[in-house]
């Protein structure tokens, strides 16, 4: 005993050992711990060589999962045999260093070990308790006795085992458990070395913390072990039959009721029930039947004495509901924390799980309520067979998940106490086609009801309301496309899956658009059809035929009114007016454009009656049509049904706020996962708009005016039930009246459409805000208002609502027609420039010609009184004088100002353009006689008049008329008023201009 040897150096007849004296403490235990490693080493090896190469070289080893159990465990031995080397030669070069603690391998790499050493124990620990569990042990000694037989001796060797008569089983099994011996030993090496170091010291903390963790990981494997033999010996006694389809390798027996400290509640006297709580399933036997309940879809829940059953356990599963009884209180506690902390090991995956430094804490054990778990239902009708994947709440799918029926069907979203409810999307494979359908949008209790978009496999896509799986409400349907064989669109009201109420068809193949009733998916009840080759219908329909009473003109304003038995054919009483006025009253039949049948009287009129009686058939027009007020009946329906009214005004208006926070609140956060649709700036407004408007005190104009800035938010917010609506009303009116409803003959209906939305909304809005004013009322100017400006004709003092009384008058168009009309503006005017097209040609005609004279010729043309016309003019900053050659250059800036006319939208912006224009003139005209002056009619209008022929408007005609159907009531005999009459009457002046 010369000590330790840490290096031999050799040379010649010489030899030199450089050895450690030291055959105690911190030395010696470096020393012992290398070596017993290498030792450790030899000996796998020898297993692994001389015992496991030879065992899967044997034939007949059994099924192929026993042998694929085996192979795996082989694998795992061998890089369990290999870390282990690996280990033994990094202590070896350790010792020929410096030996300093802190660069010990197995300290200063304890990440390093963790990860590398501690993963390979436990899983090979899996691989051979799962081999146990499955009797491969017991299998694999039959086809290798004779090998075990011839190598007796070196069995024992290896295993240490050298009791006689010992059992191969037996000698397999130490052989094969030996590495986890191994683990206490690096735990009380790294102990002893604790005691070489003080107690506050780093390297002392490092040993005691690397040396618990040792010793938990030997622990764990440890009851792994018994866990797998405890788990053998109940497989030995089990009933052979229901053994194979409930033995698997990762299953482990918790506890069983064999003994009857468990019975089934209500249970049949003769019946057997037997439980068994396995790690990851609870199973039920009966005789020779069983079934199955995973535990990630298990919860138990302990019954109190009001219940009346004081040792009762309720299970509740996806599809199974009952109560165990326990014999005892003792017992049912012991069960509920059996099942309880299976089912939390289960769901967290904590089987494996070491507490490195944690002393062993035993985890929580009361499993969550709430839960994600995968389920394949067996039992329920609707979801038989069906894998749902997500979250739980007590035994119902409830959150987010996905639902897998066995038939290609899938169901992607959220859930509610079991049924698809809330936002999803939903696939249905349509084999024939070999495609699919597919739905995104909303659910209620298990079926689609709300806003979805259905895209059938067909080629049609569905975007509106459903209720109990079936399209109701508004909604547009898309059928067919471009380049297919019938291509069409149809928007508006559905019941019960068919089309019903109002709504609009565009049949894209034929060229037509039918605006009217229907009924059972036909045209039944009043409508208007309009044609590419500009024919109008409007009247009464059956059975998508064209049938009853009804108006037809033509492009060339040839007129029929009378009776139709189908589309387009004339049959019974009626009268055919010409273009020229003449018309044929009596009997008519035959299909229009393929000649007539008449039986009548013509009638010529003189040409006073003509010129009196021309325009009455076109005044009938809207008669036969359907009311603006029956529109979209269903769309401004949705709308207060999400403000939680059952029908208009008839609801609680707190009600209806907090139902406006809740869709701002549950959309923003449905889309939050979508940058592009909420900007910060977005964000902030849909925050603005969850806080309720607080009015106290009298209605003010300040208020009114907070209510105007609350509408134009929440308008332009598609997420706020206003802004729905508004969006909704703007792509029914585009549908309508864009393409083949771009027809002249629609522009009334297009105009009393607009005012019927303004007064529907604006009840709406009187709802929300019950202290704003009813229409045509009038909010008071405070005291603190500036006075009014001297009217610009007549010297009177001028008030902003031109009303008797001095205030603000309230009104739909006045409060709606900001946020509206800039939408629908586009098809608007495209119609007002279709119907005023004839006059607005010789309006442009004048305008051109006039517009080639200078300024001193056109004013002079137009009577305008010499001391008006401008002596200089700006032009680029610079003032010249007016010469014979000027143009384009007098009254320049009321000139611009009247051409942003064009500019604006409402009848209210272009009145203050007017307005504007007439003060630019003034200020003109003020400049040129340097004194104060009133103007009279007959001055003002051929000033005017020149102003709006520099302006070249081109469609002044459609501005006039838009004006003149839309501007509020009240403006027209107010200052507005006159001014804008004055601007008519210079349109019509400028189209009966004499030009020479």
């Amino acid at each position: 005993q010369i000590g330790y040897i840490s290096n031999v150096i050799a040379g010649g007849d010489n030899c030199l050992a450089l050895v450690d004296k030291n055959v105690m403490g911190y030395i010696a235990s470096l020393h012992e711990l290398a070596a017993t490693e290498r030792r450790f080493y030899f000996r796998l090896s020898e297993i692994k060589s001389q015992v496991l190469r030879p065992l899967l070289g044997l034939d007949n080893l059994g099924n192929a999962n026993t042998i694929q159990l085996l192979q795996e465990m082989a694998s795992r031995f061998s890089k369990l045999c290999y870390l282990i080397g690996q280990h033994g030669a990094s202590l070896s070069s350790f010792l020929h260093g410096v030996k300093e603690a802190r660069s010990l391998a197995i300290l200063k790499h304890s990440s390093l070990f963790l990860d590398n050493l501690f993963l390979p124990y436990i899983r090979y620990c899996t691989s051979v308790t799962n081999f146990l569990v499955m009797g491969g042990f017991m299998l694999l000694a039959k086809p290798a006795m004779d090998f075990l037989s011839k190598n007796q001796e070196l069995l024992q060797k290896l295993s240490e085992k050298n009791e006689e008569n010992l059992q191969l089983v037996e000698v397999l099994n130490a052989l094969f458990f030996m590495p986890f011996g191994r683990l206490h030993n690096y735990s009380r090496t790294l102990l002893k070395l604790t005691t070489c170091f003080e107690v506050a010291s780093p390297e002392y903390q490092k040993l005691q913390d690397s040396s618990s963790c040792y010793e938990n990981l030997a622990v764990h494997l440890s009851r792994k072990m018994k866990e797998a033999e405890y788990t053998l010996g109940f497989w030995k006694t089990f009933p052979g039959k229901m053994t194979d389809s409930l033995r698997k390798p990762e299953r482990r027996l918790i506890c069983e009721s064999s003994n009857r400290a468990l019975s089934l509640q209500h249970a049949g006297r003769f019946s057997v029930n037997w439980f068994i709580l396995f790690n990851d399933a609870l199973v039920h036997a009966q005789f020779s039947t069983h079934h199955i309940f995973p535990l990630s879809t298990l919860w138990v829940e302990a019954l109190s004495e009001e219940t009346g059953n004081v040792n009762g356990l309720k299970i509740t599963t996806p599809e199974e509901q009952f109560v165990l009884v326990s014999s005892t209180p003792q017992e049912k506690t012991k069960w509920l924390r059996a099942i309880s902390q299976a089912v939390d090991q289960a769901l967290r995956g904590t089987s494996d799980m070491i507490l490195y430094g944690a002393g062993g804490n035993v985890p929580r054990q009361e499993p969550p309520i709430s839960r994600s778990a995968k389920y394949t239902f067996y039992k329920e009708p609707r979801f038989k067979d069906a894998v749902y994947d997500g979250r739980w709440l007590s035994g119902k799918p409830h959150g987010r998940g996905i639902l897998k029926w066995a038939d290609g069907r899938m169901y992607s979203g959220t859930f509610r106490t079991g049924l698809e409810d809330g936002y999803g999307e939903y696939r249905v494979p349509n084999k024939a086609l070999n495609k699919e359908d597919h739905y995104v949008g909303y659910w209620k209790e298990g079926k689609m009801c709300g806003h979805g978009v259905y895209s059938y496999a067909t080629g049609e896509v569905y975007e509106g309301c459903f209720q109990d799986n079936m399209r109701h409400g508004h909604g547009l349907l898309r059928s067919g496309k471009l380049t297919s064989s019938s291509p069409s669109m149809f928007i508006g009201q559905w019941i019960m899956d068919k089309k019903s109420g109002y709504g609009v068809f565009d049949d894209i193949t034929r060229g037509e658009k039918y605006m009217g009733m229907w009924q059972d998916d036909v045209c039944q009840g009043n409508g208007v059809v309009v044609t590419q080759f500009g024919l109008y219908y409007e009247g009464a329909f059956s059975s998508n035929k064209m049938m009853g009473t009804g108006i037809l003109l033509s492009e060339d304003d040839t007129v029929y009114e009378g009776e139709f038995s189908d589309n387009w054919t004339l049959s019974g009483k009626g009268t055919l007016t010409l273009p020229n006025g003449d018309y044929i009253e009596g009997l008519f039949s035959g299909e229009w454009g393929s000649g007539i049948k008449i039986t009548g009287t013509y009638f010529k009129p003189s040409l006073y009656e003509n010129e009196k009686d021309k325009p009455k058939a076109l005044r009938k027009l809207g008669i036969l049509a359907v009311s603006p007020d029956e529109k979209w009946k269903a769309v401004f329906e949705e709308c207060w049904n999400q403000l939680g009214c059952e029908s208009p005004g008839q609801g609680d208006r707190w009600k209806a706020w907090d139902n406006i926070a809740v869709a701002l609140t549950t959309n923003r956060r449905q889309h939050k996962d979508s940058p592009e649709l909420l900007s910060r700036s977005h964000t902030q407004t849909l925050e603005s708009l969850e806080f309720i408007p607080q009015h106290i005190g009298a209605f003010t104009l300040e208020k009114y005016e907070n209510i105007k800035k609350y509408l134009i938010k929440a308008c332009d917010t598609p997420l706020h039930p206003l802004g729905k609506l508004v969006e909704t009303l703007v792509a029914v009116y585009r549908m309508t009246y864009v393409g083949v409803g771009a027809n002249r003959r629609l522009l009334q209906e297009a105009v009393r459409e607009i005012k019927s939305y303004l007064k529907r909304i604006f009840q709406l809005v009187r709802f929300l805000f019950p202290d704003l004013p009813e229409e045509g009322s009038t909010i008071p100017f405070l005291t603190t208002e500036p006075k009014g400006r001297r009217s610009f004709c007549s010297g009177k003092s001028d008030s902003r609502s031109e009303s008797p009384e001095p205030g603000y008058v309230v009104t739909s168009f006045g409060l709606l027609l900001p946020v509206l009309l800039p939408r629908l503006y586009p098809p608007l005017f495209m119609l007002y420039a279709l119907d005023n097209e004839r006059e607005e040609d010789i309006y442009w005609e004048c305008v051109l010609r006039l517009n080639k004279q200078t300024d001193l010729a056109l004013l002079s043309f137009l009577g305008v009184q010499a001391k008006f016309w401008p002596g200089t003019v700006s032009i680029l900053g610079e003032s010249r004088k007016v010469s014979s050659n000027t143009k384009d250059a007098c009254f320049a800036s009321a000139v611009e100002c009247l051409q942003q006319i064009s500019t604006t939208f409402t009848p209210a912006d272009k009145l203050k353009v007017i307005q504007q224009t007439f003060e630019e003139i003034s200020q003109s005209v003020l400049e040129t006689l340097q004194e104060d002056f009133l103007w009279s009619m007959d001055d003002l209008f051929p000033v005017f008049l020149y102003v709006v022929l520099r302006a070249r408007i081109r469609n002044l005609g459609s501005e006039v008329h838009l004006i003149e159907d839309l501007m509020d009531p009240y403006l027209q005999h107010g200052e507005q008023g006159i001014m804008f009459t004055t601007l008519k009457a210079c349109y019509y002046q400028i189209q009966h201009e004499k030009l020479t």
